[in-house]
């Protein structure tokens, strides 16, 4: 089609889009977001796009219909020829078949149309033992019938209401691909509610429509009619092309219809392909019925976008919270007094105890002697078994919080139908390991606490450096002062009132005396809070780090942030560039420029 290039643009970039699964978690009404998503996806696809790059290609009629309809048996009887297997076994269509003139061969064996389906070419499908068959799913079977007119093709398509999903499935795909469709129904199942969901979705689709009645018994010619009329004028489809077909008695299950039949319907559609305006008008309002649903399936898609973006964060929130948790039990653990029980008291009453501390105070000599009776007896210096009782201590702690943080974001998730569902597809072992620290926790804390404690001596060395308090800090060295201010960190109450403290419900004034002679209040107060917060930001990284675990199962489904918004600009390309399209003359529902106008019941 000329000076449409804007137009194909924009449906080609709403196209690219759709690439990824935009609906992954179960937020809402899921499985309906992505039923919507493929049939959109398909119809670009399948129609808009071919269609809109080849705007005089041949016409594409789908004769689609209920179970029992007798779709095969009305293709072979339009062609005269037997093209497709009908029968009584159901379903009988497994594979569609798509019937075209010679001269339009290479139009439809092309992957222009259902690009998904591999094309299979030859005569009457025949089964593996040689039998009539039905064709091979996944398939579309292309034959040649001489007596269909240049610029037709007629598609036999699925049960729309059959047993099996991928037919309905697969009729659906086949319809939306259809410039034309042709629905048969038959006497005694017209009113069924399958077939007026697909006749509905034609007309809030703007697509050219004939409906085909079978079977109707001869007492009845005419009466079925009206009332199926009736019905259609109800459901905003009044002029409807309608034909009635005759119940016949036929000399064998397969047999073709008499020519007589179906000849009002054959005299239609050669009147169709042997008109050029008549072709264009079918296609055009097929086409901008298709253009125009978009303005209201894309922006519904893009809301559903949003809901999963807002199933994600609920997600994401809740991993957020329950680590959040996991950092205030941590706090509460350094500030509660229980880190400095069992072994660190053993330890911290060693340490001042049996007069190490002191004697590091008095003299040098006592630090050197300590080292000596260590190396000799093989028995690490009190203030060093200080350390490793504090370290061992805090990384308990780190665990223990990282624990109870894994488990609750679990039980979140668990709760949640979108994280059920993640954890599901995680599959059972995984979901374990996420409801508890992961296995490399403990070498991070490790590390983590060891890097504090440096940090903590680099802060003495650094505030010992000061003339006023250079002599101070010599005279009991860095790792003395360092471990009084480790213990300050799990014992103070901010540091904000002096530093108070408490071991297993007793007091040690001794600690903050030496501290605050040492440094001074003020200083003591600094250097507890650096202390303290270097030590949370440490602590923070690894709980980040812990719910990366479950944040990555959610960055790898969840949508683009932009996806909503990007396919709303998409939709609103599409309906700045619809003028290109070349107006169309447009009747009734179901009517392209009056072609497909009903004048009776019967078709005439």
């Amino acid at each position: 089609m000329d000076g449409n290039g804007g137009l194909l643009e924009a449906l080609r970039k709403l196209r690219r889009h759709l690439d990824r699964d935009l609906f992954p978690l179960e937020v809402g009404d899921a499985e309906a977001d992505r039923r919507a998503s493929r049939e959109l996806t398909g119809q670009l696809d399948d129609y808009l796009i071919p269609r809109l790059s080849a705007i005089d290609a041949p016409l594409l009629a789908v004769v689609g219909g209920s179970t029992g309809a007798g779709k095969s048996t009305l293709v072979n009887s339009l062609v005269d020829a037997d093209v497709t297997e009908p029968g009584v076994l159901r379903p009988t269509t497994l594979a569609p078949t798509l019937v075209t003139s010679p001269a339009d061969l290479a139009w439809f064996t092309g992957q222009h149309i259902l690009p998904g389906l591999s094309r299979v070419t030859g005569g009457r499908p025949r089964g593996p033992d040689g039998s009539a068959g039905a064709g091979e799913p996944g398939t579309l079977r292309v034959v040649v019938a001489e007596t269909l007119p240049p610029g037709l093709a007629l598609l036999d398509a699925p049960d729309i209401d059959s047993v099996v999903t991928a037919n309905r499935e697969l009729a659906s795909q086949l319809l939306a691909a259809a410039d034309l469709w042709l629905f048969t129904t038959t006497a005694s199942r017209y009113a069924d509610e399958v077939p007026w969901s697909f006749l509905r979705a034609a007309r809030e689709r703007s697509t050219a429509l004939a409906v085909i009645l079978s079977r109707v018994p001869p007492e009845a010619v005419g009466v079925v009619a009206g009332d199926l009329t009736r019905l259609l004028e109800a459901n905003g489809l009044g002029g409807t092309r309608l034909f009635e077909v005759a119940e016949l008695v036929l000399p064998e299950e397969n047999a073709r219809l008499p020519r007589a039949a179906v000849r009002p319907v054959i005299d239609w559609l050669t009147g169709i392909a042997a008109d050029a305006q008549s072709r264009a008008d079918v296609v055009r309002q097929t086409l901008s019925g298709a253009l125009e649903s978009l303005a209201t399936r894309v922006p519904a898609l893009a809301d559903a976008v949003d809901r999963q973006r807002a199933g994600a964060e609920e997600l994401g929130s809740a991993v957020g919270a329950a680590y959040a948790a996991g950092m205030a039990s941590f706090d509460e653990g350094m500030l509660d007094g229980s880190l400095l029980r069992g072994e660190v008291l053993a330890r911290w009453q060693d340490f001042i105890g049996t007069g190490d501390l002191m004697r590091s105070l008095e003299s040098r000599v006592g630090w050197l002697r300590d080292r000596i009776v260590s190396l000799f007896t093989g028995r690490p210096a009190p203030e060093s078994e200080l350390r490793v009782a504090l370290e061992h201590g805090v990384e308990a702690l780190v665990r223990a919080s990282a624990d109870g943080a894994a488990e609750r974001a679990l039980e979140s998730w668990s709760s949640l139908p979108a994280g059920r569902a993640l954890l599901e597809e995680a599959g059972a072992v995984e979901a374990g390991r996420l409801g508890r620290a992961s296995p490399g926790l403990r070498r991070a804390a490790e590390a983590a606490v060891r890097s504090w404690q440096g940090y903590v001596l680099d802060l003495v060395s650094q505030e010992g450096a000061e003339k006023r308090t250079t002599a101070r800090v010599a005279s009991f060295g860095v790792n003395g002062a360092g471990l009084l201010l480790m213990i300050a960190v799990f014992a103070s109450t901010g540091g904000l009132t002096g530093i108070e403290v408490g071991i297993a419900g007793g007091t040690s004034v001794l600690s903050q005396k030496l501290l605050e002679a040492v440094f001074g209040d003020q200083a003591v107060r600094t250097l507890t809070i650096k202390a303290r917060d270097d030590l949370r930001t440490r602590v923070e990284g690894i709980m980040k780090e812990e719910a990366a675990r479950f944040t990555a199962l959610l960055d790898a489904v969840r949508p683009p942030a932009e996806t909503a918004q990007a396919l709303r600009a998409a939709a609103q390309a599409v309906r700045e560039h619809r003028g290109e399209l070349p107006g169309e003359r447009r009747g009734p529902a179901g009517d392209p420029g009056g072609g497909l106008s009903a004048e009776s019941g019967d078709g005439r």
